[in-house]
């Protein structure tokens, strides 16, 4: 790969992000939900009429973490290979339904895995922790409290 190509993708690796964002992008909704927070309203993205942007920034923090050690364990692991899990088309490239239900059940294992939160001092999940990223921001808006 030697650049990021969005829409649409036109490799495999790219197609992986893509689907791996949009994944993260679903989640992150749901878990901003929770807090209540406005989700149109963004600091990092520009907000647009029917994108929850708020969504877009949290989910910066937990792409390295979530979508790309996916895709690492994916590839990696040979779970999903070029060979058996792309469709390519003229101009683009995007999982077949294998190796969606395969990432799917990979992307879900990471974002339910349990970790040590360092400042809280105790375990959690990844879902948990975007949703507690949402609760330091509206400490950070309504306190100053750092973010």
């Amino acid at each position: 790969m030697s650049k990021r190509v969005k829409r649409p993708p036109d490799n495999p690796i790219n197609a992986l992000i893509s689907f791996g964002n949009s994944l993260l992008y679903s989640k992150t909704i749901t878990q901003i939900y929770h807090t209540h927070l406005n989700q149109s309203i963004s600091f990092l993205h520009e907000p647009s009429e029917g994108r929850f942007s708020l969504s877009l920034d949290l989910a910066e923090a937990f792409k390295p973490i979530i979508v790309f050690r996916t895709i690492f364990e994916c590839v990696n692991n040979r779970r999903i290979q070029v060979s058996k899990h792309f469709e390519k088309k003229l101009n683009y490239c995007i999982l077949n339904e294998t190796g969606k239900k395969i990432f799917i059940q990979a992307f879900e294992e990471r974002i339910n895995s349990v970790f040590e939160h360092k400042q809280l001092k105790r375990k959690t999940t990844y879902k948990n922790a975007i949703k507690l990223d949402g609760y330091k921001l509206i400490k950070f808006i309504l306190e100053g409290k750092p973010f």
